[in-house]
């Protein structure tokens, strides 16, 4: 009995966050003049095949996912490296710089906006994807998660890789990477979701079609960009846009389950 009112309980949590994900998809299927008529549904498809004429949401779709794949790969790679070389390594102002390193995530990302925007001016990055991809790939919370993960690595296990004539780096790559897999799928799957998301920056660094992401593609739709917000459009682009967040969390929903930060609270 305790068992299926905790099922129940959670089955009841569940449906109440997929609901309103629900509402969007059946607003996207109305046109405008149904949306707020309760005693008139007509579902159809025509508010996607408005999206595709309004907006170069192909366009939009493949900057998202190239801006949101090689952040997540940079920020995976310099966080691995990081994350080993502070949790393994001894060298001179270690502690000094990992706690620099915590210090920026107690940054407001708001506040980097100004000095970011005019260093990639500076660079000539403006309007470009080095502009949408380089300021993400550093993260002090990728650091400080996978350098809490390696804290727990098998001292016996390095010290074995050493007499067999590994160095530092084949350790770190050929032993201590691979044991530290569901630390570095939970970290990608945060950071693409993040990135795939992300609104502002993309917004201010970008001007041109071209460029934009799919989050900025959205406002199209609306009241501020048009005289009326077109809702059924504004839907249906929303609702494109959370495909790939729901194929990378299915894809990597086992790691997440996986205990991902056991350690974490452990020096």
């Amino acid at each position: 009995m305790k068992r299926f009112i905790i099922y129940f309980i959670l089955t009841i949590l569940g449906l109440s966050m997929l609901l309103p994900y629900l509402i969007m998809f059946f607003i996207s299927l109305s046109g405008d003049n149904n949306i707020f008529n309760n005693s008139n549904i007509n579902l159809s498809f025509c508010t996607y095949k408005n999206v595709f004429k309004s907006i170069p949401i192909i366009q939009y779709f493949i900057n998202s996912l190239i801006v949101a794949f090689f952040t997540t790969i940079g920020q995976v790679i310099i966080s691995a490296l990081a994350g080993y070389g502070f949790a393994r390594m001894q060298f001179k102002g270690r502690n000094l710089l990992f706690f620099i390193i915590i210090l920026t995530m107690m940054i407001p990302p708001q506040v980097n906006i100004v000095p970011l925007f005019y260093l990639m001016s500076k660079l000539g990055w403006i309007n470009s994807y080095q502009a949408l991809i380089i300021p993400g790939i550093f993260g002090g919370f990728g650091v400080y998660m996978l350098r809490q993960y390696f804290l727990n690595f098998s001292k016996e296990l390095e010290d074995a890789s050493k007499l067999d004539g590994c160095n530092a780096f084949q350790t770190f790559y050929k032993i201590a990477l691979p044991t530290a897999l569901p630390a570095v799928a939970t970290l990608s799957i945060f950071t693409f979701v993040t990135t795939w998301n992300s609104f502002m920056w993309p917004l201010i660094v970008t001007n041109s079609d071209n460029m934009r992401t799919l989050t900025v593609g959205l406002t199209i739709f609306k009241s501020s960009f048009r005289e009326i917000t077109m809702w059924g459009e504004l839907m249906a682009a929303s609702f494109i846009c959370t495909i790939p967040i729901i194929i990378i969390f299915c894809i990597g929903k086992k790691y997440l389950i996986n205990n991902p930060m056991n350690g974490a609270l452990k020096e």
